[in-house]
C-alpha cells in the first residue's frame, strides 16, 4: 500500500495491516495491542503460528491474529521487526523476500546487561536499523518505537502514552506514515528525528532510560519540547 497524503499534511495511515515480526515478546505485543486498538488488522509474527495465535488471544483476539513470520510479513502492508537482538539479522535475512519493497519499521535496541547495568552494543553497520538496511535492500527502512516501555503498552489501566517517538529514515513518505501511526496512539507524537544514520545514539538512549527506570521504579519516555 503506497501512503497517500492526507489533509493535516500527514500520511494516510487508514487501512494498512501491520505485521510485528518476532512480536510475542513484551515490547512487540504491546505494540500489536495499541495499534489494534486504533483500529488496524495486526498480524503478530513468530517462529511457531501456535505461539503467536496464543499471544493474539491472550491480547484479546478482534483485529489481532498470529501466524509464522514469514506469513505475516507476506501478508502485513508494513512489518516492525520486534524480535530479540541476537536474532535479528538472521529473521531479515530469512524474510528479504516478502519484506521486498514494504517498508519496514525497526523497534530494535541493540543492548547488553552486566552487573552494572544496560549498556548499548556495538553494531558493526552503526545501528540495528542500518543493519536491517543492508540486509534488506529492497525494503524502505525506518527506525522508531526505540524508547516506549512494554509495560506502557500492555497495561489496559493505561489509556494514553504520553510521550514522543523519534523517527528515523531517509524517505520521507516512509517517515510521515510512521510518524502517523504513532500519533494514532492517544498520547503519543512521532517526531521525525533525523536520517538513519543518526539511529545509533537513538538506540543508544534505550540504556539511559533503563537506568531511569530502574532508579526511579519508573516507565519514563521522552517528550521533545518546542515542537
Amino acid at each position: 500500500m503506497t501512503p497517500e497524503s492526507s489533509a493535516g499534511g500527514g500520511a494516510d495511515v487508514a487501512g494498512l495491516v501491520i505485521g510485528v515480526l518476532g512480536g510475542t515478546g513484551d515490547e512487540g505485543r504491546g505494540l500489536a495491542r495499541r495499534l489494534s486498538m486504533a483500529g488496524h488488522r495486526v498480524i503478530i509474527g513468530s517462529r511457531k503460528a501456535e505461539r503467536a495465535a496464543a499471544a493474539a488471544a491472550e491480547l484479546g483476539g478482534g483485529l489481532l491474529s498470529g501466524a509464522e513470520n514469514r506469513d505475516a510479513a507476506a501478508a502485513a502492508d508494513v512489518a516492525i521487526v520486534a524480535v530479540p537482538w541476537d536474532g535479528h539479522r538472521d529473521l531479515l535475512v530469512a524474510l528479504a523476500e516478502p519484506l521486498s519493497g514494504k517498508i519496514v519499521i525497526d523497534i530494535v535496541n541493540p543492548m547488553g546487561f552486566d552487573s552494572r547495568g544496560a549498556y548499548p552494543l556495538r553494531v558493526p553497520e552503526g545501528s540495528a536499523a542500518e543493519q536491517a538496511a543492508v540486509v534488506l535492500p529492497d525494503s524502505t527502512i525506518v527506525g522508531a518505537f526505540h524508547h516506549v516501555p512494554h509495560g506502557l503498552l500492555l497495561d489496559p489501566a493505561v489509556a494514553t502514552i504520553d510521550m514522543d517517538v523519534l523517527v528515523l529514515g531517509d524517505v520521507r513518505a516512509a517517515t510521515d506514515l510512521v510518524i502517523a501511526l504513532a500519533c494514532e496512539i492517544p498520547g503519543m507524537r512521532g517526531i521525525y528525528g533525523g536520517r538513519l544514520r543518526n539511529c545509533g545514539q537513538v538506540e543508544a538512549l534505550t540504556a539511559n532510560l533503563v537506568s531511569i527506570n530502574r532508579r526511579y521504579h519508573a516507565h519514563a519516555g521522552i517528550r521533545i519540547t518546542g515542537v
